[in-house]
């Protein structure tokens, strides 16, 4: 059944019991924690939440999680346990990505975390992560009949999608992203033009699977969702003079990105952070996770580009909620 928006409040038909749903997305750079209340006839948003773990810092090049990141970890969690309590919480969905792929020790994380906070956390493939970003973006855009290219910057992988508004036509996940595209390339700040070819270059060699795709079913249109786009979106908007979108979609243009990219690129880490609408959360990864951006508009000469601020935990939360109804609880 589709999904009816009402400002912040989604409305459905079918007969099931109220109840307090959480979602927490363990991602490589930022955790996510989304409270909704799922009644009868509507699901409202009670609580959203974002914390910068850094999960990956020190430790996703040599395929551990630190110490002091898993330290990080389980106190956030904590945290967020007290929030998902102080809200009545039913059910919670725990879902980890690229940090935890790939971690020889996260096993021994995962059953710290659960023994302390009690949050059960499933980590996803690539595939998984893909299939969520595109439930989330399509709840938040029309996509129409023509194909477009999705895709989702995280701290560990990046994930594509080329699908339309009806279905996924391809989709893969990539371990190159912004911790890990940092730690290979970014030494100086400002970023050297060298590295910016030695990124490319190796995204050349990494993405060949994605040329052939976009060959196939050549997309016009740049999909990103959520995190770098929605601080690109926000830098965009205060450049533009207008009232930063916090709705499902956001603004940003081509020629405006084109601007901000070179602004990005070009300033040290303190500069950077003198941007306004830059957060800290973003600005070390930003400068990678850019140029990657600037690298798929170039290569493919895409025409557009569109951001949703829904992506993975948003795309868990709508099938959670169709489970819940098509089960009758």
């Amino acid at each position: 059944m589709e999904a009816v928006f009402t400002e912040n409040k989604i409305l459905y038909s079918p007969n099931f019991t109220m109840k307090h749903l959480a979602v927490i997305d363990l991602g490589t750079n930022t955790f996510h924690l989304l409270v909704a209340e799922v009644g009868q006839t509507s699901m409202e948003i009670l609580h959203k939440e974002k914390q910068s773990v850094k999960i990956g810092e020190g430790g996703i090049s040599h395929g551990i999680i630190s110490d002091a990141a898993g330290k990080r970890a389980l106190n956030t969690l904590k945290e967020f346990r007290a929030t998902m309590d102080h809200f009545g919480v039913d059910q919670h969905l725990a879902f980890a990505t690229s940090a935890f792929r790939n971690a020889r020790n996260r096993e021994e994380l995962l059953g710290e975390i659960q023994r302390e906070t009690g949050i059960a956390i499933q980590v996803i493939s690539g595939s998984q992560e893909a299939d969520y970003i595109y439930q989330g973006v399509t709840h938040a855009l029309e996509l129409g009949a023509q194909d477009n290219l999705i895709m989702d910057i995280g701290g560990g992988s990046v994930e594509f999608v080329i699908a339309n508004q009806d279905r996924i036509h391809w989709k893969e996940s990539y371990e190159i992203g912004a911790q890990r595209l940092m730690d290979k390339f970014h030494y100086h700040d400002p970023i050297y033009p060298q590295e910016i070819q030695n990124l490319e270059s190796f995204l050349d060699r990494e993405l060949s699977t994605l040329v052939t795709a976009m060959e196939q079913f050549n997309p016009r249109v740049l999909i990103g969702s959520s995190g770098t786009f929605d601080t690109l979106s926000e830098i965009y908007c205060l450049d533009q003079g207008i009232t930063p979108d916090h709705g499902p979609e956001r603004r940003l243009s081509l020629k405006g990105y084109q601007e901000i990219h070179q602004r990005i690129i070009s300033k040290n880490r303190s500069q950077r952070l003198q941007i306004p609408g830059m957060i800290a959360m973003r600005v070390d990864m930003i400068v990678v996770a850019s140029s990657l951006i600037h690298y798929l508009l170039d290569r493919f000469r895409l025409d557009g580009i569109r951001v949703s601020a829904y992506a993975l935990k948003e795309g868990v939360l709508f099938e959670s909620i169709d489970q819940i109804r098509q089960e009758g609880v």
